[in-house]
């Protein structure tokens, strides 16, 4: 049987208009400054450290929250979570 022949390519090149231009691709991103560490780490702790505090002996004030304590402690912790996902 005989062997098919062989199409060639071309390489693609997008459209000008497609390609970043050059400031684009120079322009980066800046690392996230030291304080927003700082607070992302601290606002994870607050949380953790607030649902442990609450479940060994609850805070003065907060005992009528009742589940509500857990859901403010989630929340600290989202936060931080969501502080370390935009962390560069």
């Amino acid at each position: 049987m005989p062997k098919s022949r062989v199409r060639k390519k071309a390489a693609y090149t997008p459209p000008s208009n497609v390609l970043p231009s050059a400031a684009t691709r120079e322009k980066r991103k800046a690392p996230s400054p030291t304080w927003y560490v700082v607070l992302m780490v601290a606002v994870l702790l607050v949380g953790l450290i607030y649902i442990v505090i609450n479940y060994l002996s609850p805070l003065p004030g907060t005992a009528g929250l009742g589940n509500w304590n857990l859901a403010i402690g989630f929340a600290l912790i989202v936060l931080g979570l969501v502080m370390a996902v935009r962390w560069r």
